[in-house]
C-alpha cells in the first residue's frame, strides 16, 4: 500500500443488526471495504433537534484505505435509515503487514 494510503477504520452506527450487514456486505460487495465487522448491539444516548434519546443501534467496524474512505462513507449515507449517520474514521498507526497487504488487496479495483 502506498505510503499516502494507509489502512483506515470507519466506525459506524446502524438502526439494527440487519441494516448494518445489509450496507456492510454492499461495501465488501464494491470493494469500498476489505471487511466489516458488526458488533453486539449497544445503548446510545444522545441529543437529538434539542431532545435527549435513547436508542438501540448496531456498532460496525469497515475496514477500508484512506483513499477509499470518503467513498465509502458516502455508499453508507445513501443506504443508511438516519439523516445523520454517526460515521467517524480513525487512523491505523501500524499493524500487521499481511494483513495490511490484505486490506490493500481486497479493495483493489477488481
Amino acid at each position: 500500500m502506498p505510503a499516502n494510503d494507509k489502512p483506515v477504520l470507519i466506525y459506524g452506527t446502524f438502526a439494527s443488526a440487519e441494516e448494518a450487514r445489509r450496507i456492510g456486505g454492499d461495501l465488501v460487495d464494491r470493494r469500498l471495504a476489505a471487511c466489516v465487522n458488526i458488533l453486539a448491539p449497544i445503548t446510545s444516548i444522545y441529543v437529538w433537534q434539542g431532545k435527549r434519546e435513547e436508542a438501540t443501534e448496531t456498532p460496525m467496524l469497515i475496514k477500508t484505505r484512506t483513499t477509499l474512505a470518503d467513498a465509502a462513507m458516502a455508499h453508507v449515507r445513501a443506504l443508511h435509515s438516519y439523516d445523520n449517520p454517526a460515521l467517524l474514521t480513525l487512523a491505523v498507526e501500524g499493524g500487521s503487514a499481511d494483513f495490511i497487504a490484505w486490506i490493500a488487496a481486497q479493495t483493489d479495483a477488481p
